[in-house]
């Protein structure tokens, strides 16, 4: 709490410059304590009741390592991603087409309404950023499609693509 310090024995004032008696001073004490007390309890009481942001992660069903399914290429759809960032997809033994990479989920969505078999094969390049696969992954999220596989461009990949260009 506040409170006002004076002091036993006081001097006499003394006038300033002939305009008469000064007033006396008086030491001022403030009490800080109960500010602290209730900052500190704000504080408790914020970091109890903020929720904090969750992790956000990627949960993938993977299969065993040793189960081998035999799948029709036709309802397979190949998405390539280079190590420039470029995307080609592919369906089938089809052609290979440059796809734009803000249309793709589009495309993909298109592919899955008319073939409910189809399975996304995403092949990425070592050198292709991380950031493009948890695109994909997240872009299969929002689009709904379950079915999908990853892999990495191989050389044999990387040499067809070379002559997409």
């Amino acid at each position: 709490m506040a409170g006002i310090q004076e002091t036993g024995s006081t001097p006499q004032p003394r006038a300033l410059f002939g305009k008469g008696a000064a007033r006396r001073r008086v030491g001022i004490r403030i009490d800080m304590t109960p500010m602290v007390d209730i900052a500190f309890l704000l504080l408790i009481f914020f970091m109890v009741t903020t929720v904090f942001r969750q992790p956000r992660a990627i949960e993938l069903n993977v299969p065993e390592p040793d189960v081998k399914v035999a799948v029709p290429e036709t309802n397979v759809l190949t998405v390539y991603i280079d190590q420039n960032e470029s995307m080609f997809t592919r369906l089938g033994p089809g052609a290979i087409a440059r796809t734009d990479p803000d249309h793709v989920f589009d495309l993909l969505r298109q592919q899955a309404g008319a073939n409910p078999n189809l399975i996304i094969l995403v092949k990425i390049h070592r050198l292709a950023k991380y950031a493009h696969m948890v695109d994909m992954l997240d872009g299969f999220e929002d689009a709904h499609l379950e079915r999908f596989s990853l892999a990495v461009l191989d050389e044999a990949d990387a040499k067809l693509l070379e002559t997409v260009r």
